[in-house]
């Protein structure tokens, strides 16, 4: 329905409020018309100079998006007051043009509350965090007065448990009362976002007035930081104490039911919905994807999304990660396409969930494609993007290209700094893991247990076993992080590559859990690399006894009776292999040529022209002997079979 302006004839009595309730009128067509038509009437009677009528106008252009005509007004008001700067500060930081209302906040003769919060809500929306927290300590120094909503931004912009618990003091020295239910929801989710169940926890109770908010915002806490029953057991509270159920009450229990793999449980909130219509909503119905992907039922996933009426980026997203978290990595980026060409604006987790994936692994080609879509989107800035980006650049070997990703990021999380790390570690750029590491310590981000693990494989491959030593033996002491089973894998690994293989047992027999059947592989295969008969017998029985189905420890063993003559012990490792019924995994290798992507197994590479691949490889091997590369020798040592 098209809207035609409101007639405005020529006005007998020119009086404030009449155009007062016709800037009104203008606000509720939503009409951009209307409101040109309206401020040419005004302009003609000489009232668009009035500050109270032009300061209305200003918020109508505002509202309806059009900057370049609230600038106009702006500009030709003579008597510009605090309510002329405020709306003019607002439409500029809610249009993301942070740095042109950071100009106008400092021209602004007199700011009040309003001013504040603004620039500060604004700096937020665009991500600038430190520039807020500093705005805030301004506006503290200076003593202005803060609102619950200033309290509520204060709390949206701590980065560590540490910040957030200033901001708490301070809110108690500013007079504020956490348990007021703005200020006690927004300390909730405070403390939720930087992973201190117990403070929020402790806030939840301690207020006075809850709502769904608070109920949600604490499901949430728990949801999130993986006490999945604790956020179920606080759901039934909610239920008990007779407050109502929303979207997002529904959504968040969902997505805790996904997590524990409870599928009955999901599938009794899914019959709620159905009664109270909250599946039409987007965020509840990508949370039942996420169901039921989760828990095996990838079948019911695609019907759900199929049987959509309409699709938005919140669906696209749940699908997209759906699909690649079972490995359907082409399906994941059809349906990535299909969504730019229905003109859905993918998101920060849209680009996450396909650049995480394994869909861009070898093809380097699609892997750019969509980091230009990243740039052209302007999602680069982005930290959660960027961080998937370098993980996809590490995965296709580009390491140069991934620290041009990462040294370009003015902030990291230890995601990125974890990312990072576990790339050039996977690479076999073991120092420049390790000197990221010091720099992620010297700026002040303490190492987790995925950090460590990225460290420690780091100094595998760099043969740097005493650094790796030192790492591993202060990890509880020094960084707090409790040694897990992966830890334990990675100083197999490292022995193992250095050929102290007794010490590589002695950490074997050591460990605080049992041994999976990994970890002997891991130890089995560095047996067969340095050539130690005695042990990779001892350690090949261990896989077969943990992994009866594996093929791994019949080929080494196999092999190895083969190199030495031992026929009669080669023959006997195919017949049990035979009788067992363990059949080869055959693995294969694929090239991407434009459009095509060729696949092949190890005995059909003459199929596609194998003659010229290893031509191609003698030339190489030829100049790298050229170079001065000398093949590797293996080790002897003292207890190993002639």
């Amino acid at each position: 329905m098209i809207i035609s302006p409101p007639k405005l004839g020529p006005f007998k009595k020119f009086d404030i409020s009449s155009f007062s309730i016709l800037i009104g009128h203008c606000l509720s067509l939503n009409s951009l018309p209307s409101a040109q038509t309206l401020h040419s009437n005004l302009i003609k009677t000489g009232l668009h100079r009035h500050t109270f009528l032009a300061n209305r106008l200003l918020d109508l252009y505002s509202r309806l998006g059009s900057t370049t005509s609230a600038f106009r007004v702006f500009d030709e008001i003579p008597s510009k007051n605090a309510f002329s700067f405020n709306i003019l500060l607002a439409l500029l930081s809610k249009t993301g043009r942070i740095h042109e209302a950071r100009q106008l906040f400092e021209e602004m003769p007199l700011r009040d509350t309003v001013s504040w919060n603004s620039i500060i809500s604004g700096c937020i929306s665009n991500g600038l965090f430190d520039e807020a927290s500093e705005l805030l300590y301004e506006m503290q120094e200076l003593g202005a007065r803060f609102s619950e909503y200033t309290l509520s931004l204060a709390a949206s912009c701590v980065s560590d448990a540490r910040h957030a618990k200033q901001v708490h003091g301070f809110l108690i020295r500013s007079g504020s009362n956490s348990s007021n239910t703005v200020v006690g929801n927004a300390l909730i989710d405070m403390y939720g976002r930087v992973g201190v169940v117990g403070y929020a926890c402790g806030v939840f109770r301690a207020m006075e007035d809850l709502d769904v908010i608070s109920w949600n915002s604490m499901i949430s806490v728990y949801g999130n930081s993986g006490h999945g029953e604790k956020a179920l057991e606080c759901f039934r509270s909610m239920r008990a104490h007779g407050f109502p159920i929303d979207e997002f009450t529904v959504s968040s229990v969902i997505h805790v039911c996904a997590d524990l793999g409870h599928l009955a449980k999901g599938e009794q909130l899914l019959a709620q919905c159905f009664k109270m219509g909250f599946l039409s909503n987007y965020v509840v119905s990508s949370a039942v994807i996420d169901l039921y992907s989760m828990c095996g039922r990838l079948d019911n996933s695609i019907r759900l999304f199929q049987e959509m009426d309409r699709w938005d980026s919140a669906l696209f997203n749940s699908m997209a990660s759906t699909y690649a978290r079972s490995g359907l990595v082409h399906e994941a980026l059809r349906l990535f396409v299909l969504a730019l060409r229905k003109e859905i604006r993918p998101t920060g987790f849209t680009f996450a969930s396909i650049l995480r994936s394994s869909s861009c692994f070898g093809l380097t080609e699609q892997g750019t494609q969509i980091h230009c879509l990243v740039f052209k989107l302007g999602f680069e800035a982005d930290l959660i993007v960027s961080s998937a980006l370098a993980d996809m650049y590490t995965k296709l070997g580009s390491t140069e290209s991934a620290m041009k990703i990462f040294s370009a990021m003015a902030t990291k999380d230890l995601v990125f700094w974890n990312t990072m790390i576990m790339g050039l570690a996977r690479n076999g750029q073991g120092t420049e893991a390790l000197r990221i590491f010091k720099e992620m310590q010297e700026s002040g981000n303490k190492p987790d247990r995925i950090t460590l693990v990225g460290v420690l494989s780091a100094c595998s491959h760099e043969g740097m076993v005493h650094e790796g030593k030192r790492v591993f033996s202060s990890m509880e002491k020094r960084y707090r992080v409790v040694r897990g089973l992966e830890h334990y894998n990675c100083m197999v690994d490292m022995m193992g590559r250095a050929g102290r293989l007794r010490e590589a047992m002695e950490i074997i027999e050591t460990m605080p859990r049992k041994p999976i059947a990994a970890t002997w592989e891991l130890l089995l295969e560095a047996c067969r690399i340095h050539r130690n008969v005695r042990l990779e017998e001892i350690v090949a029985e261990k896989v077969m006894e943990l992994k009866p189905r594996s093929s791994l420890p019949y080929f080494v063993l196999g092999r190895m009776y083969g190199t030495r003559g031992r026929w009669d012990s080669m023959a006997r490792v195919w017949k049990t292999m035979r009788e067992r019924g363990v059949k080869k995994v055959s693995g294969c290798s694929w090239i991407c040529i434009r459009n095509l992507v060729f696949v092949f197994k190890s005995d059909q590479i003459l199929h596609y022209g194998g003659e010229e691949t290893y031509l191609v490889l003698r030339l190489l091997c030829w100049e790298m002997e050229g170079e001065g590369y000398v093949p590797e020798q293996h080790a002897e040592f003292e207890d190993q079979e002639e």
